[in-house]
């Protein structure tokens, strides 16, 4: 079975630099149509899309957005619908910034409501407005695969960042319920919960001690590069996963297991 990708228009949120950035070329070598979400770094999301149109010959797309903004969302979809009349793979991977430094991050006794908002605004809020403004045209076209990026401290807090956790939380199962009202119009809904994943800008504080200390507990032996996501990526938006929504798959080398 072939994984038929090829055309399919793709928006992978928060795209131009780190894992988002991977998942953007894993799709591009696919043959999917690649829409680029960026914020601040326009230089850098129009490189990627120029190197991934020479490298691959697929179509690409860059769109400035803030995912936490509705209406930056909402234009930014409709630019895409107009231009492609179609919105097939969501792939929200937007991250507000965050620190992880285990010595540096709030105990629970310190963490306030605002640390908890800010990070609910980064997963779940802009999540939601993606998924809002995508499902109209994914159900008019009966077909949709969304893809929401979480962490496998769910599972497994090693460090205790309660806030980005929660968070994280939230947005998983915000997507089981999307699955359960989604199904029946041929959408799938499915989250990705990788471990630690370096380098990217939000690892490049974890000590050297805490990425010794997950090798160790990992079965593979090492810590996951930002192209060691992507085939689970594309599980969850091929047709190799058809059959498959609800559900969370944990990519950390079998650091976490269940």
């Amino acid at each position: 079975m072939e994984m038929n990708l090829k055309g399919k228009v793709v928006l992978i949120t928060g795209s131009s630099r780190g894992i988002g950035a991977a998942i953007a070329e894993a799709f591009a070598q696919q043959g999917a149509i690649v829409i680029i979400n960026y914020v601040r770094n326009e230089e850098r999301a129009t490189q990627l899309a120029d190197r991934l149109r020479q490298k691959y010959g697929t179509e690409t797309m860059t769109i400035r957005g803030d995912v936490t903004i509705e209406t930056d969302v909402k234009n930014m979809i409709e630019a895409v619908h107009e231009e492609f009349t179609a919105l097939d793979i969501v792939v929200n991977n937007a991250l507000h910034h965050y620190r992880f430094d285990p010595d540096q991050r709030k105990m629970a006794w310190e963490v306030e409501w605002e640390d908890y908002q800010r990070q609910l605004d980064g997963s779940l809020k802009g999540s939601f407005h993606v998924c809002k403004h995508a499902i109209p045209i994914m159900k008019s076209n009966g077909y949709g695969r969304i893809i929401n990026m979480v962490t496998n401290l769910v599972y497994r807090p090693i460090v205790p960042y309660h806030d980005y956790t929660t968070a994280k939380g939230a947005l998983l199962t915000y997507s089981q319920n999307l699955a359960g009202d989604l199904g029946p119009f041929g959408i799938t809904v499915n989250c990705i919960a990788p471990g630690i994943v370096y380098p990217t800008d939000a690892s490049r504080t974890t000590k050297e001690e805490i990425k010794d200390q997950i090798i160790a507990e990992t079965p593979l032996r090492k810590i996951a590069r930002p192209e060691d996501i992507t085939g689970s990526v594309l599980f969850f938006a091929s047709e190799w996963s058809r059959f498959v929504t609800g559900q969370c798959l944990i990519v950390d080398g079998g650091f976490t297991m269940k």
